[in-house]
């Protein structure tokens, strides 16, 4: 991922976040990688283990942020979820898999579409 990449995902992950604290949510990690698979936020929704997949886009000209994330990418976040699950002793904790797509427009307040269950 090039920098310019690196640098609009975590201004993301950031807007992502704070709407995520601002619903009362713990934030428990960041850009967790294994292998070749990342989750960009594990948080703590009450009782579940949320591994959450952000999307941010500028337009909708190739339709919602939400909408880019594919069945590739949710397998690496299954995989992903399952190591993350491991190395912290969490196997048993209820689990649920969210997005956030975020359409940031010029000058424009970020819209933000979370969709919890997203998929399973």
């Amino acid at each position: 991922m090039s920098k310019s990449h690196r640098h609009i995902g975590n201004k993301a992950e950031d807007t992502a976040c704070a709407f995520l604290l601002e619903k009362g949510w713990e934030i428990l990690d960041r850009n967790y990688y294994s292998g070749h698979s990342e989750i960009d936020i594990v948080a703590k929704d009450g009782v579940f283990t949320v591994f959450l997949e952000v999307k941010m886009r500028s337009s909708t000209q190739f339709g919602q942020p939400f909408e880019q994330v594919t069945e590739a990418k949710v397998e690496h976040v299954f995989k992903a979820a399952e190591a993350w699950a491991i190395e912290h002793e969490m196997q048993d904790s209820p689990m649920r898999f969210d997005v956030i797509g975020i359409l940031k427009r010029k000058n424009k307040k970020p819209e933000i579409n979370h969709i919890p269950d997203a998929y399973r």
